[in-house]
């Protein structure tokens, strides 16, 4: 069951700004840059579901979060049908990320009051999306789309619309600044922030001053 309500992720979603999107086979791995995350002030954090066995990393992911970083709110991404989304669900996940508009996902998190994200490309999906239930959309892919531009177009007939970019969103001033004078709620990173050198290397440390950064940037914008 999630340790969080649906309102209460997006109050943080809104407060943190950033979402790292992270997926390791590993579990030591894993909890360590969860760890090196919350250290930098994250307190949303999405888990992909891109492995073999990733719900079993995921379970005990979860586990270990409620005692060692107790504020932060897991969530799963890469989540495109139902079934995969009832399972996390199980599991403990406190919302749900989809590169795609999948209208059985909806019902099914909607059911169990999960924040549920669609990756959507068009203005028509991101207002199917929110006709579903969604409260945050998700720009997806965020570069290949159209970019802070796509954003800015969407907000101006739509401003109501909450939207999160995933995909080409890095965490430098001139790129963020793009996007949250463009409109957005938050963004999430991927490999742009978590590094195949930061995993390589263990270099958490780093991991923790570069998310320290990103983030007194984005409340710099958004103040």
């Amino acid at each position: 069951m999630a340790r969080f309500s649906k309102l209460e992720v997006i109050a943080q979603m809104k407060e943190t700004g950033m979402i790292p999107v992270f997926f390791h086979k590993d579990i030591e791995v894993c909890k360590n840059i969860v760890k090196a995350c919350y250290d930098g002030g994250v307190r949303v954090f999405e888990f992909t579901n891109r492995g073999d066995f990733a719900h079993e990393v995921f379970a005990e992911l979860v586990k270990w979060a409620a005692v060692e970083t107790p504020e932060m709110i897991l969530g799963i991404g890469s989540i495109v049908e139902a079934a995969t989304a009832a399972l996390y669900i199980q599991l403990g996940t406190n919302f749900v990320v989809a590169p795609l508009l999948h209208e059985e996902t909806a019902k099914v998190c909607n059911r169990r009051g999960i924040l549920w994200s669609p990756g959507c490309g068009s203005v028509t999906e991101v207002g199917r999306a929110l006709e579903l239930g969604s409260e945050v959309a998700k720009v997806f892919p965020g570069s290949q789309v159209g970019g802070p531009a796509f954003v800015k177009s969407v907000k101006a007939p739509m401003p109501w619309a909450l939207m999160m970019p995933t995909g080409g969103v890095t965490p430098t001033k001139e790129n963020l600044e793009g996007w949250f004078n463009a409109g957005v709620t938050c963004v999430g990173m991927g490999s742009q922030l978590i590094t195949s050198e930061i995993i390589k290397e263990g270099k958490y440390a780093e991991l923790t001053a570069q998310v320290k950064e990103a983030m007194s940037v984005i409340r710099e914008l958004c103040s």
